[in-house]
């Protein structure tokens, strides 16, 4: 796997584990994806899923699984997750563009509107994106999560934004 020699993890491994929902899934709008690929006794994001779309079971070392038909594509889960390997996928935000709902904790916290660069899982720059939601109630725990809309085509690779300097 290439998280052990690279530090990031490659689209084609996660689809090949199945941790990605299928197109069907994604027609439906947005989706929780899990990028959670390390067998460790974890399980925040099963517990903060009211909808109980977030399977792990016993033992807690099970890799999460997301029962599409349940997850609404709320976030909640993506400030749950200790590894930050949780986002909100929408590949059907419009006709030309996707959104995804990533943790950030870093300052400054962009703001909704702004103007951002698109980073893949290895921190490369890929797109252009808009900020169009920044989520950050005191549930969430000084996670915020910051749903971006990107071009479709890089919705599959795109996972944060480049961080920006204090001023």
């Amino acid at each position: 796997m290439a998280l052990e020699n690279t530090g990031y993890l490659e689209y084609e491994e996660l689809v090949q584990i199945q941790t990605i929902p299928d197109e069907e899934r994604f027609k439906k709008g947005a989706v929780a994806v899990i990028e959670c690929v390390q067998q460790i006794p974890c399980n925040p994001c099963e517990a903060a899923c009211s909808r109980k779309a977030i399977i792990i079971g016993n033992p807690i070392t099970n890799l999460p699984i997301v029962n599409g038909d349940e997850c609404t594509g709320c976030g909640i889960c993506v400030s749950k997750c200790p590894g930050m390997a949780i986002f909100i996928v929408n590949k059907v935000h419009s006709e030309t563009k996707a959104t995804v709902a990533f943790p950030y904790e870093y300052f400054p916290i962009p703001t909704e509107g702004e103007e951002v660069k698109a980073v893949n899982r290895k921190g490369e720059v890929v797109c252009d994106g808009k900020v169009i939601k920044v989520m950050n109630p005191k549930a969430f725990d000084h996670t915020p999560v910051i749903t971006i809309e990107i071009p479709k085509e890089y919705v599959d690779q795109v996972r944060s934004i480049q961080r920006r300097r204090a001023e």
